[in-house]
């Protein structure tokens, strides 16, 4: 879910090349997600090995890591640890989602809707500790480095990217943002032509740039006082938020009374009673300085073992990619080499 700042978030539509030589930290679940959502057949079903195993999360996220590392991106991939505890509402939430999902996905095969089973499959996505530890395998077979956080994974990825170890955070969610993210980049994992959720129309979805500090200067907010404002809307750990409180509201009542208390006062509400340790998960959250960002070559024999020969993917069509991704990280590689040469 996230905090829903679509409607005040001043954004820059980019291109993936524009970020051509630059590191990335993606959030890997939320990518994995999207894989799971978007990768099926016609009437909802995933993709399958042989012997019955998901393969939709790595199809997704072998061919989009491979057009990454071909524009010359260099994605770190950053996974969720152990959630924070004001955070079990939430989960419990999207668990119960699903099963309803589910059992609308069920109905709709027994009436032979394949459009409505197919939309209501999208929602019922659940990502396994198995499918996880699956795609950290690929990485390492692929050469590019994933990161294991303590806790939230877009929190990890705003701390590497406050450091300036990688260039933004890459999220659909916003709360990258409320995590000190400098700069968050959206749609990396689903760029191109999408449809539209219940509608017979397609987009052509494209890279969005958000800076924190460009964002904090639009609103007039320090980026407590965003948190606060999130707090008000909705977050992953007070799901409910503020009823009839949108972004727009929240922020003029924030700007107006400087804060969430003195905000809430005015309307007669009382915050959260866990509201101290929400803002502690967004402005010092769980992370770890413990990672080594390092891109090396695909090891063809370990990729094609492990897509091909273990869980029937093309072989052609993985080489084709590996090629490519190949090709990119040696040229990748001289560039640096020669700038290297010439910038001593």
């Amino acid at each position: 879910m996230g905090v829903d700042l679509k409607d005040v978030v001043p954004r820059k539509e980019i291109s993936l090349e524009e970020l051509s030589g630059r590191a990335i930290a993606i959030d890997a679940y939320n990518a994995l997600h999207q894989f799971l959502a978007i990768i099926r057949q016609p009437d909802g079903t995933l993709l399958m090995d042989s012997r019955g195993r998901v393969t939709s999360h790595l199809s997704g996220l072998f061919y989009r890591t491979v057009n990454l590392l071909e524009l010359g991106i260099k994605p770190v991939y950053v996974f969720d640890g152990r959630p924070p505890e004001v955070k079990e509402l939430e989960v419990l939430r999207r668990k119960l989602h699903k099963e309803e999902a589910e059992r609308k996905y069920e109905e709709a095969l027994a009436r032979g809707d394949l459009k409505a089973a197919r939309t209501y499959a999208q929602q019922t996505g659940r990502l396994t500790d198995e499918m996880a530890e699956e795609a950290k395998q690929l990485l390492d077979a692929l050469g590019v480095p994933w990161v294991q956080a303590p806790s939230e994974g877009e929190a990890q990825a705003a701390y590497m990217a406050a450091r300036g170890d990688v260039y933004a955070a890459a999220s659909q969610d916003y709360d990258s943002l409320l995590f000190g993210a400098p700069r968050l980049v959206r749609n990396v994992t689903i760029t191109g032509r999408r449809k539209l959720p219940r509608k017979d129309v397609y987009v052509e979805v494209k890279p969005e740039l958000i800076e924190l500090q460009h964002l904090l200067k639009d609103l007039e907010l320090t980026r407590e006082q965003l948190v606060d404002v999130g707090i008000l809307v909705g977050t992953d750990y007070n799901p409910e938020g503020v009823k009839g409180i949108g972004p727009k509201k929240a922020i003029k009542l924030i700007k107006e009374h400087g804060n969430l208390e003195r905000a809430l006062a005015v309307l007669g509400e009382s915050p959260p009673p866990n509201v101290n340790e929400i803002r502690r998960v967004f402005l010092s959250p769980d992370v770890t300085s413990n990672y080594k960002l390092e891109w090396r070559e695909a090891d063809r024999g370990e990729v094609l073992k492990f897509l091909c020969s273990e869980r029937d993917f093309s072989e052609d069509r993985v080489l084709n990619a590996l090629e490519r991704a190949v090709k990119a990280f040696r040229e990748s590689k001289g560039k640096v080499t020669l700038e290297a040469f010439f910038n001593p």
